[in-house]
């Protein structure tokens, strides 16, 4: 098959974070810091992928600002011609540190948020972060970059998606992602605290419509589907290998974020070889691209070219097997794992009422 090239790569500077939110997408074996790749090996890694078409860089971790050559990497990135993304949780972020970042040349910052109310965002945190988050917005806002941000919708928050959309507004975002959690690594370890029940996603539906009805002229909102109650899967990063890539803090290169759980593969390290070769020709880059590695009845399915048979990530976790189709998908024969989760948590919760969660945190 053909393979295009990258559009855009995550660069997981490190793992380390001051927040230990309980859905992270984060491995559960978290890169200590001296496995993390050196400023010099990033720049190199930097200057492949703009060789091999990438557009856009996204650095991120962890909490990227941990790393004092931020600066460094984000202005070699632009030097390159990349679009340069930061995402991050503010925490660490001082007025004169977004001031470096500007003149470095990074092209917009995107931050986290975790509830509406300082009190519930920090306990959703592990950490006292919520007040530092709205002096870093004020600050990239003063600093004439546009604000962007992001939440993780789960149980505990979700009953305020229209109270989270009104604080962001009031913080000045332009742009506001409402990520349904997705149930990988501590998020899947968390699910019994983390599932919303159906009817709690429908309520929340309707207070999106009503907020984006509010809202939507000053502010671009993002509406990500929480699967498990979906009929089908969403689409596997636009097809495995096919649109992005991420290199993880020690080098490793993931055709996704958290696709580091997966064991049956082994993924090849820019420490040993070209990111190119690894794109092109890496056995774990090729082992889902295409149709022919499909089970059915994703192999004959009229969906396979929409959501290419589903997160392989997700089958691996659930079923043991990478290339199972995904349970989310109604026609697939293991829709039983997600039917019996969706009941376990529905029956243990009881009415739907959102208690005080016990977490498993990232991280301790």
């Amino acid at each position: 098959m053909t393979v295009n090239l990258p559009y855009a790569m995550t660069a997981e500077l490190t793992h380390r974070c001051p927040l230990h939110c309980p859905y992270c997408s984060n491995p559960i074996e978290l890169q200590k810091r001296e496995n993390e790749l050196s400023a010099d090996t990033w720049l190199n890694v930097l200057e492949q992928a703009s060789e091999l078409g990438v557009v856009q860089v996204h650095f991120t971790g962890g909490e990227p600002l941990l790393r004092p050559d931020l600066e460094l990497l984000v202005r070699r990135a632009r030097e390159l011609g990349l679009f340069v993304n930061l995402i991050t949780s503010g925490v660490g972020m001082t007025e004169q540190r977004v001031r470096q970042l500007v003149e470095a040349g990074v092209d917009s910052i995107q931050l986290s948020v975790q509830a509406s109310s300082s009190e519930l965002a920090d306990s959703i945190a592990g950490f006292q972060a919520h007040e530092r988050k709205r002096q870093a917005a004020e600050w990239i806002r003063a600093s004439g970059l546009d604000l962007h941000m992001n939440v993780v919708l789960h149980r505990a928050n979700i009953h305020s998606v229209e109270e989270i959309i009104e604080l962001c507004a009031e913080w000045g975002a332009v742009r506001l992602e409402l990520a349904n959690a997705q149930y990988y690594g501590w998020a899947l370890r968390n699910i019994h605290q983390l599932l919303p029940s159906k009817e709690q996603i429908q309520a929340a539906e309707v207070a999106y419509a009503r907020a984006h009805e509010r809202f939507g002229h000053q502010i671009e909102l993002l509406w990500i589907l929480p699967d498990y109650y979906e009929d089908f899967p969403k689409p596997c990063m636009g097809g495995w290998g096919q649109v992005s890539l991420t290199v993880a803090p020690d080098g490793r290169v993931l055709p996704c974020t958290v696709s580091s759980d997966i064991r049956s593969l082994i993924f090849e390290n820019v420490k040993e070889r070209d990111l190119a070769w690894i794109w092109h020709d890496s056995p774990s880059f090729n082992a889902f691209r295409g149709y022919d590695w499909m089970p059915e009845p994703c192999k004959s399915c009229e969906r396979r070219e929409i959501d290419y048979g589903g997160c392989r990530c997700q089958a691996f976790q659930l079923t043991g097997d990478a290339s199972a189709a995904d349970p989310v998908c109604k026609w697939s024969p293991h829709r039983g794992v997600i039917a019996d989760k969706v009941g376990s948590i529905a029956s243990a919760n009881g009415n739907g009422d959102v208690g005080t969660p016990i977490y498993s945190y990232r991280g301790r």
